[in-house]
């Protein structure tokens, strides 16, 4: 695999502003693509959809182009791709379909490692919640407690394929199979994950898989994709006229065309980070190919930045790292002694080093705490992550 940090880095106009961007788990930078694409769709004819005149027929292609789009970056069929506004608008409309059917005694199982995305939706529709909890020493989230936890009465378990908040990557298949065993379905918060690895829904064992654009350069827009045959008995409240057909049937409202024709964008976008398309993925290649690969040489190409980025703070005075998995996207969290989050992200602020400060939605893993966020990005260069630990010695002294 070959990546072109610089040749990445000249598709992002915002890089020219000079700041050291960590700031990529809250939302990354869009694209030029993107940007374009979207202008170009607000500059055409676009009508609501319909077959009767050109401008409206391109608004049911631009529909159709974004599911194909969302299928060859996770995996899964275009059929069964849902859009709304965020993962968390999403995750409620699935916790709320899903709980229609529930009765007293059904459970859910929920992580203490999630977004709160992924976890009041769940706690808030759900008769019975179960905790998985996190192992703090290591960042773990371990598999043998789900053993206990999911049962006869189990419905759903939430997890993460990443923490957004230390990075962990869950070991998400096994959990998933355990649900499975137990005729429970799967919602998987791949909102952080996507950004950084490869995905396949299949391989992962999920029946639900959500994701963010703006998370991976892409437009504020969410989907959640399933098995159309997963979808298709489960009933929304919806307007009389509105399709009923799947998916349809789950958006509400006239679909944001100009944002979906970023979306497309955004994930062809991702499918050119490998250098000349690669070995691996030729010209040739399925665009499902060409994203497999440059979302693979991505990751290993953040690896190597996390690596510094760790070994640099593992050496630094007053500066404690928040414990991971072996496992993890390259997003850490720490903190400084004698300083709050905040004050700490102000001091980077300061000299133009963008990190965050808070629990960034980890609710229940801070438990009322906070710490200071930086998450490397695939337009992050190693003179950055420099910058980072020197503006971090003077602040910490």
């Amino acid at each position: 695999m070959t990546y072109d940090i610089e040749r990445v880095r000249s598709a992002y106009p915002a890089l020219a502003e000079g700041f050291a961007l960590f700031d990529g788990a809250g939302g990354t930078q869009p694209a030029a693509p993107v940007i374009d694409a979207i202008a170009a769709t607000m500059r055409t004819a676009v009508s609501n959809r319909g077959e009767a005149y050109e401008p409206a027929r391109r608004s049911g292609e631009i529909v159709a182009a974004a599911r194909a789009a969302i299928a060859d970056l996770v995996g899964g069929a275009p059929g069964g791709v849902v859009f709304g506004p965020s993962a968390t608008a999403l995750t409620y409309l699935v916790a709320r379909t899903l709980s229609q059917a529930w009765r007293p005694g059904d459970e859910v199982v929920v992580s203490r490692l999630d977004h709160d995305a992924n976890v009041r939706p769940w706690v808030q529709t759900a008769a019975t919640v179960r905790w998985a909890e996190v192992d703090r020493d290591t960042g773990e989230l371990p598999v043998e407690q789900y053993r206990e936890l999911i049962g006869p009465r189990t419905r759903v378990v939430a997890v993460t394929a990443a923490s957004n908040a230390i990075g962990t990557v869950p070991r998400v298949r096994a959990i998933a199979d355990l649900a499975h065993a137990a005729g429970a379905l799967v919602y998987v918060d791949g909102v952080h994950a996507t950004a950084h690895r490869p995905v396949d829904v299949v391989a992962l064992g999920a029946d639900f898989y959500v994701t963010s654009a703006y998370k991976w350069a892409g437009p504020h827009l969410a989907a959640v994709i399933a098995d159309p045959a997963v979808w298709e008995p489960l009933v929304a409240p919806k307007l009389v006229p509105s399709p009923g057909s799947v998916p349809e049937r789950f958006e509400f409202g006239t679909l944001s065309f100009e944002l979906l024709a970023g979306v497309t964008a955004a994930v062809e976008h991702l499918a050119t980070l490998e250098a000349g398309a690669g070995a691996g993925a030729g010209a040739g290649a399925g665009r499902r190919e060409r994203v497999l690969a440059g979302m693979a040489a991505a990751a290993a190409y953040e690896q190597g930045l996390l690596e510094r980025l760790l070994a640099g703070m593992a050496a630094m005075p007053g500066v404690r790292l928040l414990a991971a998995a072996a496992d993890r996207c390259p997003t850490v969290s720490f903190l400084v002694d004698g300083q709050q989050p905040a004050e700490t992200a102000a001091r980077l602020g300061k000299e133009g080093v963008c990190v965050s400060a808070g629990d960034y939605y980890a609710y229940e893993y801070f438990a009322g705490g906070a710490a200071v966020r930086a998450s490397i990005s695939h337009y992050t260069t190693a003179e950055e992550v420099d910058r980072l630990l020197e503006c971090l010695r003077v602040a910490a002294r």
